[in-house]
């Protein structure tokens, strides 16, 4: 048992967790994994991986009881994504993006508003967290998506880019500025939004370099009515809604890196394993030892971090931000160098298509830029640092 095997198997989880983990790495390695390939070749969303990942019931474990869920920890949850992300690097973001846009309802929606959403989730639906817009990316205060009262109604116009599952997305959590707040962070806010409802129009989808079957999508709303029952958060309110929502999915983001991470670690020293030069095999080389060397050390401390902010979320920490942004930092800086090594460790046959590490590498770049890129959490981190000036 390697040094990783041994991080997973040292890992404590209940009875329901772990028959659930069980299913879901034999689902992973069944049909996710195999499905691939043609998955991400061919740009297509992988329906059949979302219908096996719902007859599992995966959505019910963040989804409370009494809205029909079976919940179960945030540990447990990012061992999904994790796992999931690992066989197919698309199914995992769709996957991840139903949590990342219902947590802000499960934390801050009223009673009516979650009575409406949540049991359909746990049912299997699809949600979109809905933020970037073309004149704001990380920083949130620059949208111009607009939200006005009118009558019983709040009225929603604006343009939006770069949303994960806005093409096939049941539910749109979006964000935007509530009309008449001079303030751009107290104008905030955020409501929930129904898939066909008149106004909202998907207006692109994106040609990507990995994630393939992971739908990016541009969305417009001209107009868009929607009951006032569908407020999540008011002007005031929202940029904390949006920054507490933001240390649970940043954690996610990490977890699907790394997903990726040991799919290729684990691809290269199979392959390095059984490749000969020289006759001997390339992990012979002391070279070729020094930099697995330094990959399974850099993997085995960014699990272990991964589970620590795990356990934090668990424990209703709330003051963890930079926890989750030195996680997501590292998990995802990681994941792009271990993809790359991968695809040297294979030499040639890593630039062609017909061994993962080249689709991995693709997929693996993603995750340095999304959900804050990595000089935004750099930024971050940094500045945690700065002592108040006395005044």
């Amino acid at each position: 048992m390697n040094i990783l095997e041994r991080i997973d198997a040292g890992l404590s989880w209940s009875n329901e967790e772990k028959m659930l983990l069980d299913s879901v790495q034999s689902l992973c390695e069944t049909a996710l994994k195999p499905r691939a390939a043609a998955c991400d070749k061919n740009s297509e969303f992988p329906w059949d991986n979302i219908q096996d990942i719902n007859e599992l019931g995966l959505n019910a474990m963040f989804i409370p009881e009494e809205y029909d869920g079976m919940p179960l920890s945030y540990r447990c949850y990012l061992a999904c994504v994790r796992e999931i992300s690992k066989a197919c690097a698309s199914t995992g973001i769709i996957w991840a993006t139903n949590f990342h846009a219902i947590k802000p309802v499960i934390q801050f929606g009223s009673g009516e508003l979650k009575f409406k959403v949540l049991p359909r989730m746990a049912r299997g639906a699809l949600a979109a967290l809905v933020i970037t817009e073309p004149s704001a990316g990380s920083d949130a205060t620059g949208m111009k998506t607009q939200f006005k009262e009118e009558g019983d109604q709040i009225v929603v116009d604006g343009q939006k880019i770069f949303i994960s599952n806005g093409d096939i997305a049941d539910f749109y959590v979006v964000f935007g500025k509530w009309v008449g707040v001079d303030s751009a962070r107290d104008a905030i806010s955020a409501v929930v939004i129904e898939k066909s409802t008149p106004g909202l129009t998907v207006t692109g989808v994106e040609h990507k370099m990995g994630t393939r079957g992971s739908g990016t999508a541009s969305l417009s709303f001209e107009g868009v009515r929607i009951p006032k029952e569908n407020l999540l958060a008011p002007a005031g309110k929202g940029l904390s809604v949006l920054l507490t929502s933001l240390n649970k999915s940043r954690p996610s983001v990490a977890a699907h890196a790394l997903g990726i991470a040991r799919a290729a670690f684990e691809d290269a020293v199979a392959y390095i394993n059984e490749r000969r030069q020289s006759n001997r095999r390339v992990l012979e080389f002391q070279g070729v030892q020094f930099m697995v060397a330094d990959l399974a050390a850099e993997l085995a401390v960014c699990e272990r971090w991964l589970w620590h902010v795990g356990e934090l979320v668990d424990e209703n920490v709330n003051d963890m931000g930079i926890e989750a942004s030195i996680l997501k930092l590292k998990a995802t800086d990681l994941a792009m160098r271990m993809t790359t090594d991968a695809v040297q460790l294979h030499g040639g046959y890593g630039y062609c298509q017909d061994f993962r590490v080249e689709r991995l590498m693709r997929d693996a770049k993603i995750t340095q830029i999304w959900e804050g890129t990595n000089q935004i959490h750099r930024q971050l981190i940094g500045r945690s640092f700065l002592k108040k000036e006395m005044k």
